[in-house]
């Protein structure tokens, strides 16, 4: 079942009438809170006024799973990419992520066996790997901020496995071009009116800065894949070698160069908040710590590899709770192509529909002490009687995650190698969250570090 059109009689989401139009503004831009005040505020699917319609954008929050279901599950052509956010990523040029469905069933059928298990697999190596590397650094250091830390070690992985490249000190400037980047896209996908891009103002000269160095590093490595057949950018080798099964048809310069910048980007701050939150929840709790390190210690001190995760059964819960109470896409967003159903409602053509996945995963009606970090809450016993469309760490349906595979394996074998290695003890209580695109941490994540005997 999907969203369902038309249906007249069905009355419009209620409105959110007790926030203020600066509260309203605060909750859409602050995707990982604003989702659950505006369902507290106004039920599981509520209209979101920032304007008058045909001015301003509309949105509607959906915080149900069955709305969530409803929005996400299939496609009939009622509800589609268009979100005003997915129109401003266009500006790294167009890709799985943001195309629309008869653009995008082309590309996915050419992408898809890229993404496959067996394909995936082949980057362990550069994921334990690095993490090794990194857990020797951090033992040196002492003293470590997990974000960046966490940042440093996934673009080395994407570098390896991606371009090919050992971007060493260029890691840190990329983790910069990259937030302005993400900043720029939900800046301008939430306001209320927006400045055209191509008058020279300080944001959008900012931006054009940061995509230029961007696509240079991406042209140089695709430029040296081309020249060198033993050039180990694996993932470019296989974008340019992919093939529509259908057609036949191969992918452009501009199609690898908009794939590359969306793998980059997601690649990189999703992962990097996903170990980020894993270590300091871990530095939290060192019995559950040591359970983790313990794990990962009975396989030996050999580098771990893909086959290894069924035997890293805590350390994938632990990963599945971090992505539940900091999961990399706080919220996901359909256009409304037509008027649609979703959860009983009648959801008008031109809305911005947002799914609060946030907010979906941290239900008080859903999950008992939802706050609480508790990996055995996926314990299969648990996880078997759970709605499927609570837990969307990945999106759902169609447009779920095509790099999904490659996250959970470089985040648990990371997550593994660096416990195994070192202990980590977490210095602050609270784990701060923003949303610039998707989910990072806000301010400082410190934590002290021992190698373990």
């Amino acid at each position: 079942m999907v969203a369902s059109a038309g249906a007249g009689t069905t009355p419009l989401p209620p409105k959110v009438a007790s926030l203020g139009l600066r509260e309203r503004l605060d909750a859409l831009r602050n995707f990982h809170t604003g989702a659950a005040l505006l369902r507290d505020h106004g039920g599981p699917v509520v209209r979101v006024p920032i304007g008058p319609r045909g001015l301003t954008p509309q949105f509607v929050i959906v915080t149900s799973p069955a709305g969530a279901h409803d929005v996400l599950a299939g496609f009939d052509g009622a509800l589609d990419k268009g979100v005003r956010v997915h129109e401003e990523t266009k500006h790294l040029g167009l890709n799985i992520f943001n195309l629309p469905h008869e653009a995008w069933k082309p590309r996915r059928r050419a992408l898809q066996p890229l993404f496959t298990k067996r394909h995936v697999r082949e980057f362990a190596v550069h994921m334990s790997t690095e993490a090794q590397v990194a857990a020797e650094r951090a033992i040196d250091a002492g003293r470590v901020e997990l974000d960046p830390f966490t940042r440093r070690l996934t673009l080395q992985v994407l570098g390896r496995s991606v371009l090919g490249q050992d971007l060493g000190a260029r890691a840190e400037a990329m983790a910069g071009d990259f937030a302005t980047l993400l900043e720029y896209f939900t800046d301008r996908g939430t306001a209320p009116v927006r400045v055209p891009a191509r008058l020279p103002t300080r944001g959008n000269r900012r931006f054009a800065r940061a995509r230029e160095r961007f696509f240079a590093v991406i042209d140089d490595a695709v430029d040296q894949c081309r020249r060198d057949p033993d050039h180990p950018a694996e993932l470019i080798r296989l974008l340019l070698d992919a093939r529509d099964p259908e057609t036949g048809q191969a992918l452009t310069d501009e199609d690898i160069r908009g794939e590359l910048s969306a793998f980059l980007i997601a690649g990189h701050d999703t992962t990097a908040t996903t170990l980020c939150y894993s270590l300091w929840a871990l530095g939290r709790d060192p019995s559950l710590q040591d359970r983790v390190a313990a794990e990962a210690t009975a396989l030996g001190q050999r580098p771990l590899d893909a086959d290894d995760v069924s035997s890293l059964e805590l350390t994938t819960r632990v990963i599945h709770e971090s992505l539940r109470l900091c999961p990399p896409a706080a919220a996901v967003g359909r256009l409304a192509v037509r008027d649609v159903t979703v959860d009983g409602w009648r959801v008008p053509a031109g809305t911005n529909v947002i799914v609060g996945i946030m907010a979906l995963h941290t239900d008080p009606v859903l999950w008992s002490d939802p706050e609480r970090f508790d990996p055995d809450r996926f314990l299969p016993e648990f996880s078997h009687t759970r709605d499927r469309w609570q837990y969307l760490p990945f999106g759902a349906g169609p447009r779920s995650c095509i790099g999904d595979h490659f996250a959970m394996l470089e985040a648990t074998l990371g997550l593994a190698t660096i416990v195994r290695a070192v202990r980590i003890e977490s210095l602050e209580a609270r784990f701060p969250k923003a949303v610039p695109f998707t989910m990072t941490a806000s301010g400082p994540i410190p934590a002290m570090v021992t190698a373990r005997s």
